[in-house]
């Protein structure tokens, strides 16, 4: 091991100790957990299993149906795990899993973990047509979904093995012959499982924001090194509560899951997404964290001041947010009322995260992406792979040791020199922040100028009287390409299109100024809050 290695290894230790996970208990439960972790590895198997012998009474889950405790998660993961292998699922088989945000998500998580299965997380937002298309490439023999996505699932599930994780007591089911994962868990030994000789991986989908989502296959990690680059800017604690208001199924709201397993920590989960009713859980349970979207943070926002002063959130030390663009007067107006809490990290499905921007950060430079964690190299480069020049922006491509392996159904991200490409281009300032200035495939060409969207959407969300905006580019027969403005008015906003092309003129370049402002009651957006720019039309 060189000075380098070794230097790395002592910051990572550094920052694990920092989180408070190593604490007192008595030595055997030490010496029985410290086994259970050696005999599954780094895995939500063995995070249930080891936090069922030091903490087996303290709450593990929280939703609308209650608590459990660890050691509950851990009885009933294994009787779920024995019920699968029952009904024929095998070690190194793949099951979907359709579920909102609450038990039955992590029991079907936990569960495919101790038998070595993999786990596809598919979008609560899906069409049927998309489900079954990825369900055929994907391939998974058995699917794991809430009730209420029964029609969806009926042409992906066909002749797969179905199992429901959340019904409605009361509500007559659509297929009665699908058994509930409740009874699964009654009707077998809750005994340990024995280690699967190999973990099964896990398969995250792309947002399908411009197509059909493609699977990122990711392996489990073989240490906690990747937990602590995340650690090492965002300051989460052991056995605190973490309200994960974002979707599971996407890598943000999956990444806070996996996060608090090391941490014992106790997961606050609502099916549904509910500003007031959020803040409310977080006073409740008091809540240290919460793992939101910046579209998210935007309805909280909306809440009348009343609401806002109207719950004790002063047990939030952090507010993690990510999935899309977070806009800088956003950010300054959450710290403003929430104090200097706010986390925002930047990364993709497929290389998991780039940059994380701390409150000093954003209050520096509002808009900010942040710095590269612990372990993590972030470079601009042009378009011949050349490093770009100080100053000077370029593709963002991003090393870590969480970037996927490819898609499942073939092919995948630029690679150079071992670093993957994000598909986003930036710039770094002088403090050497990384600032995102859009997608490499949304620069536009208007009258021989270059012009990235995102800069336009951002001045246009700093606007007081501007709840939200999106900008894009459509064919011009005069300029190439045209600027169009989607401009969601605040409450009692008077503003017009005048108004919008004013207020860009008087701040960037006049090419940059948008030809055509389109007024929207909302922007469209997908589940993790991303804008769904292919269906905002074209103006006549």
């Amino acid at each position: 091991m060189n000075s380098r290695e070794a230097k790395h290894r002592l910051e990572v230790a550094r920052t694990l100790l920092g989180t408070g996970m190593i604490a007192p208990v008595r030595p055997d439960k030490i010496a029985r957990s410290v086994a259970a972790l050696r005999r599954w590895g780094p895995t939500p198997a063995a995070a249930y299993t080891g936090s069922a012998i030091r903490y087996p009474d303290r709450q593990a889950i929280v939703d609308e149906r209650g608590t459990l405790t660890f050691s509950e998660v851990d009885r009933r993961t294994n009787a779920l795990a024995r019920a699968l292998r029952a009904h024929g699922v095998a070690a190194q088989d793949s099951v979907a899993i359709m579920c909102r945000n609450h038990r039955g998500f992590i029991e079907a998580t936990v569960a495919c973990s101790k038998l070595g299965v993999g786990a596809l997380y598919l979008n609560t937002m899906f069409a049927g047509p998309q489900i079954a298309d990825v369900m055929r490439r994907e391939d998974p023999v058995a699917l794991i979904y809430d009730e209420e996505f029964g029609d969806l699932v009926a042409d992906g599930g066909a002749g797969r093995k179905r199992f429901v994780a959340w019904h409605e007591p009361g509500k007559q089911p659509l297929d009665a012959s699908d058994p509930r994962i409740e009874a699964l868990i009654s009707g077998e030994s809750d005994a340990p499982l024995t280690p699967p000789a190999e973990k099964g991986r896990v398969v995250i989908l792309t947002s399908g924001t411009t197509g059909t989502p493609k699977g990122a296959a990711r392996k489990q990690p073989d240490s906690l090194e990747p937990a602590a680059a995340l650690f090492s800017k965002i300051p989460l604690k052991a056995r605190g509560a973490t309200m994960i208001a974002a979707p599971m199924f996407h890598s943000w709201g999956f990444a806070h899951f996996t996060l608090g397993l090391p941490l014992a920590s106790t997961l606050v989960l609502r099916r549904r997404f509910d500003p007031e009713d959020t803040l409310r859980a977080v006073a409740h349970h008091r809540a240290s964290a919460l793992a939101v979207v910046p579209v998210m943070l935007q309805r909280i926002m909306e809440l009348d001041p009343d609401t806002l002063a109207a719950y004790d959130y002063s047990s939030l030390k952090v507010i993690a947010v990510s999935g899309s663009a977070l806009p800088g007067e956003l950010a300054t107006r959450v710290m403003d009322v929430f104090g200097d809490v706010l986390y925002n990290l930047y990364g993709s499905t497929e290389v998991a995260w780039a940059t994380i921007a701390n409150p000093e950060d954003l209050r520096a430079a509002p808009g900010t992406a942040g710095r590269p964690p612990l372990g993590t190299v972030v470079k601009l480069l042009d378009a011949e792979g050349r490093e770009a020049p100080p100053g000077e922006g370029g593709r963002i491509f991003v090393a870590n040791e969480m970037v996927f392996e490819g898609y499942t159904g073939g092919g995948g991200k630029e690679i150079v020199r071992g670093l993957m490409s994000t598909g986003d281009v930036g710039h770094f300032d002088a403090a050497g922040r990384l600032f995102v200035d859009g997608r490499d495939d949304e620069m536009i060409v208007s009258g021989g100028e270059n012009v990235f969207p995102r800069e336009v959407e951002d001045l246009l969300a700093s606007h007081q009287q501007i709840e939200e905006a999106a900008v894009v580019g459509v064919p011009d027969d005069e300029f190439g390409q045209r600027l169009v403005a989607y401009v969601v008015r605040r409450h009692d906003a008077d503003l017009d299109e005048d108004a919008v092309k004013e207020y860009v003129r008087s701040n960037l370049a006049r090419y940059k100024v948008p030809r055509d402002v389109v007024f929207l009651d909302r922007l469209p957006r997908n589940a993790t809050g991303k804008v769904l720019k292919r269906e905002l039309g074209t103006p006549v």
